[in-house]
């Protein structure tokens, strides 16, 4: 899954060690998710989302489309 979760990291000015200790993950987990090799859970995709003001969609794209 394809995220814009750098971009918006960067866009706040904060490392992944910020991002992470405000969603409670280690920074290792950030940057997986943001290099895409890990896909959150639900709840923590939420907690990404209400984090930056953002709905679901603007922030992750799955990365194919579904037929």
């Amino acid at each position: 899954m394809n995220n814009t979760i750098r971009d918006l990291r960067a866009q706040h000015g904060w490392s992944q060690a910020h991002l992470a200790d405000l969603l409670k993950v280690s920074r290792q987990t950030v940057n997986a998710i943001e290099t895409g090799r890990y896909d959150p859970s639900l709840p923590l995709a939420f907690a990404i989302a209400r984090l930056f003001a953002q709905p679901l969609e603007t922030i992750f794209h799955p990365d194919q489309e579904i037929a």
